[in-house]
């Protein structure tokens, strides 16, 4: 059975170009159990929490962190909202808040929504692309909220155009600053929201509609 998923990724890899998210130089970042450092971190404290990203960061010589797709993570403990749900469907880029985010193909917004659960997306907005025959989509959380004003649905967004910022804590969920990109082939009924997170049981499921989104971050990671 052909998926979603693998629809998308064959149209992707047949484009010449998708302009970059980020302008930034990134390394993986790891935040499932197996990262033993993340045990002696607070990450219920979002500052602590950010002190270490931003930690990382420096000692790693870099401006980005990056990585997550298909992730099981313990960090998804620091809030209710989760109920069992540990496995990460999109990409996180870690970056300071405030930096631009661009998108990589021409598009439309399709919705947007604040959605302030502690621990949920905050800011989002979510693009509509067609590459040939292929409709989908990409969903950018913990934006600032200023990222929605003067925003409709409908509007045109070019590959390469600075749309939005990423948050800081007190506007994107109350996460240390970052991005979380995804990709869909199907919202599923949604607008402005779509789980980022799944329970381990729903894995294959969700993998049938959101292809790896490092599809789009093919030279980012050291």
């Amino acid at each position: 059975m052909v998926t979603k998923s693998h629809e998308i990724s064959t149209a992707l890899l047949g484009m010449r170009k998708v302009a970059p998210v980020f302008f930034k130089k990134a390394v993986s970042m790891d935040f499932s159990s197996a990262n033993a450092s993340l045990e002696r971190v607070d990450i219920a404290d979002t500052q602590a929490f950010s002190r270490w990203v931003m930690d990382f960061l420096e000692d790693n010589g870099c401006d980005a962190g990056i990585g997550g797709y298909l992730e099981d993570r313990m960090i998804y403990r620091r809030s209710p909202l989760f109920k069992g749900r540990t496995i990460h469907l999109g990409v996180d880029v870690w970056v300071p808040a405030g930096t631009d985010v661009r998108s990589p193909l021409d598009g439309r917004v399709e919705s947007f929504r604040y959605n302030g659960d502690f621990g949920d997306y905050g800011t989002t907005i979510i693009l509509e692309h067609e590459v040939g025959s292929i409709r989908f989509w990409t969903l950018y959380g913990h934006l600032n909220r200023k990222s929605i004003c003067g925003k409709q649905e409908g509007l045109d967004v070019k590959a390469g155009e600075c749309f939005a910022k990423v948050g800081d804590m007190t506007e994107n969920g109350t996460w240390p600053p970052h991005l979380h990109f995804q990709v869909t082939g199907d919202l599923g009924g949604y607008v402005g929201d779509f789980p980022g997170v799944c329970a381990p049981v729903d894995t294959e499921r969700f993998m049938e509609i959101c292809p790896d989104p490092m599809i789009f971050f093919p030279s980012h990671t050291m």
